[in-house]
């Protein structure tokens, strides 16, 4: 009679997880990373078996044969099962027993990964960090905007792997991807085309049109977990809706949860060049209408994208480190609605034949501006060119912080300088001039501070620098706009002839009225004021515009309680209406990895102007350490009011503490892909 000698196999998930920096994500199964050795426990009966079989015999203190399991730093990332083979002195197989499954993951604190980081104590922020900033305004006014990454909440680990598995390259051939896994430039290829739904069975589908009754605003997320949970739940079907930085942030949840180091980036006046010219050009007529009709080129007040740190084995040398992956639909990529992986030296090099999409992702901070008037006769004149208006204060979260690290220097040479020229010349790019213009008047714009729901003043400002008094035409519009720069409607417009002194400066104030730009301003809350000077000189014209982010109150969050893991907190939330209307169907939404699932409290009732209206709500905490609580407020007329609170949790006495032993003895067993 035959005698098993394993009894059970442990997989040490609570010594392994906190070694492979996975504890977080789960400690009742094994999340492990390549490259680095894992352990594993065979517990052995302590039967003697007929003298003509091999057996084992143990010592009583000697019930367990720990197993050592080595993977390649370039094994395949997913979920692997491993079964335990015994052979007999012939080599047959006399016990099999299946030991589980586990998942592998990229490991940048691996030398020989790929991924490998250099930095061990950054990867606290781009690999272990759940909470983050995002960056949205304007680029003299940029605002931070906390988001839940949520990497290691319950389940997201299953749901990143299942994105994986819904690509097209993997339902079309499981095996290739499979083996393509092992690469960090096709995997992250792969997360940009399958975070948004437009060629795929994505997460995210896109909308900028304002109208998002059948989903939910992108304004009101507030991080990845909701999104990606209800994509999987709802079987792979497409999350209505999102824009830029909800792409950017799911998109930084899967990778860095897949064990891509990974941080969100947002470029200020960010060009989309659709024709590649890198020319963005804006045309009106003399009335200031924008007839740019059938051009999608645009400059974005922001936009959104990630870089993940890699070795860039399919270049030459030179491009490894960090990449571009803009997970949102702007330009079709081999066929594909995706971008990256496109190495950031690339792109200030001017090497924009480099793989993948650098001359797309160049454009983005380094196109020129040029608006033209459209004349009665059909006529074509420039009013202005910018070269510098595009790419600007390009921004990422700091390591040491919740501060903002500028990394602009690490796209661009600076404007003007003769390494600049140099990179415009390689990427075949002429540095134009503007045509025309006498170069006497000149044109700008000043504002203070705006605040949504209150009037405020625009003053224009014409300056003439020549000898001689100057008649002209100024108009001054205003207009609601989109972040990415649809125009939703008309506010104001003003015209006045003056005749500007010779050295000296004209004032001219626009005041902007809440009852008129109020009722048209879009969920972003910008509007772009265009000012048109023309002089007497035969179509000699001068155009400025700037974009206006009005601001609003945070909303007031404390947390009430002893912060410990699986004790009640109380959270009371409080919201001032800034607007001189009442606001109807008030809704907040709260969430927070590691605190509670996301949750929507609707407001008690109407929020008459200048009313005070607080809800509260409790919550027990799952997990220790720094967590933040993030809400949104959004209402008929106003929406994306954010507000957060940082909770310092700390472990339940009860738990026990997580300890790693020592471990003796080596052997080896078989890894079998799923």
């Amino acid at each position: 009679v035959a005698h098993t000698v394993f009894s059970k196999v442990d997989l040490q998930c609570w010594a392994n997880n906190p070694a492979h920096h996975t504890e977080e994500m789960n400690n009742e199964r094994l999340l492990v990373r390549r490259g680095q050795p894992f352990f594993v426990a065979l517990q052995c009966t302590d039967m003697r078996a007929n003298q003509s079989q091999w057996w084992f015999h143990k010592q009583e203190a000697q019930s367990e044969l720990f197993l050592t399991v080595y993977s390649p730093a370039d094994a395949p990332v997913g979920l692997y099962s491993m079964t335990v083979v015994l052979l007999n002195a012939e080599g047959h197989i006399q016990e099999r027993i299946h030991a589980g499954s586990f998942y592998l993951l990229f490991n940048p604190w691996c030398k020989a990964d790929s991924v490998y980081f250099p930095d061990e104590g950054q990867l606290q922020e781009y690999i272990l960090n759940e909470n983050g900033l995002l960056y949205q305004g304007s680029w003299d006014q940029i605002r931070p905007l906390p988001w839940n990454f949520g990497q290691f909440e319950k389940d997201v680990v299953d749901i990143c792997f299942e994105i994986l598995d819904n690509s097209p390259a993997a339902l079309k051939n499981p095996e290739v991807d499979t083996a393509n896994r092992a690469d960090p430039v096709y995997v992250s290829r792969t997360v940009t085309a399958m975070v948004n739904s437009n060629d795929d069975r994505g997460v995210v589908s896109g909308r900028w049109d304002g109208e998002y009754s059948d989903g939910v605003p992108p304004t009101r997320w507030t991080g990845s977990v909701p999104i990606l949970r209800s994509w999987s739940s709802g079987g792979a079907q497409r999350v209505r809706y999102g824009q830029c930085w909800v792409f950017s942030g799911v998109a930084c949840t899967v990778l860095r949860c897949l064990g891509i180091p990974t941080r969100c980036v947002t470029n200020f006046s960010s060009a989309h060049d659709t024709d590649g010219n890198l020319t963005v050009d804006y045309c009106y007529n003399e009335q200031l209408e924008n007839v740019s009709a059938g051009k999608k080129d645009m400059i974005w007040n922001f936009h959104c994208w990630v870089e993940s740190w890699m070795s860039r084995d399919d270049l030459l040398e030179g491009y490894d480190g960090w990449q571009v992956l803009d997970p949102t639909p702007q330009e079709r990529s081999d066929g594909v609605f995706c971008c990256g992986p496109c190495p950031v030296k690339a792109i200030k090099e001017g090497e924009v034949e480099v793989k993948y999409d650098t001359a797309f992702v160049f454009s983005e901070v380094n196109a020129d501006l040029a608006c033209w008037i459209i004349h009665e006769d059909g006529q074509r004149t420039q009013a202005s060119l910018h070269h510098g208006t595009v790419g600007r204060n390009i921004s990422t979260k700091s390591v040491y912080g919740e501060q903002r690290e500028d990394i602009t220097s690490l796209y661009k040479y600076p404007e003007g300088s003769n390494m600049e020229r140099e990179m415009y010349e390689k990427a075949g790019r002429r540095v134009s001039e503007r045509n025309g213009g006498s170069g006497q008047l000149e044109l700008s714009i000043k504002h203070v501070q705006a605040v949504h729901g209150t009037d405020f003043d625009v003053v224009v400002e014409v300056q003439n620098k020549g000898s001689q008094d100057t008649p002209a035409k100024l108009t001054i519009t205003s207009n609601a706009v989109t972040y990415n720069s649809l125009h939703l409607g008309e506010c104001q417009r003003q015209s006045a002839s003056l005749t500007v002194p010779a050295q000296k400066v004209h004032k001219e104030v626009l005041r902007l009225l809440y009852d008129h730009y109020g009722a048209c301003l879009s969920e972003h809350r910008l509007i772009r004021v265009t000012a048109l000077l023309q002089t007497s000189s035969d179509h000699d014209s001068i155009l400025q515009e700037v974009n206006i982010p009005l601001a609003v109150p945070e909303l007031d969050v404390k947390v009430v309680g002893v912060p410990v893991v699986s004790h009640k907190l109380t959270t009371y939330i409080t919201f001032t209406n800034p607007l001189p209307i009442t606001l109807r169907g008030g809704l907040f939404t709260v969430e927070g990895p590691g605190l509670t699932a996301a949750k929507e409290i609707p407001a008690p009732e109407d929020i008459g102007p200048g009313q005070i209206v607080s809800v509260k709500f409790s919550f027990k905490p799952a997990r220790a350490g720094l967590r933040k609580l993030l809400v949104d407020f959004d209402a008929d007329r106003l929406k994306d009011v954010k507000g957060s609170a940082t909770v310092i949790v700390r472990k339940n006495k009860l738990t026990g503490n997580i300890y790693s032993p020592s471990y003796r003895s080596c052997h080896t067993n078989y890894l079998y892909p799923m």
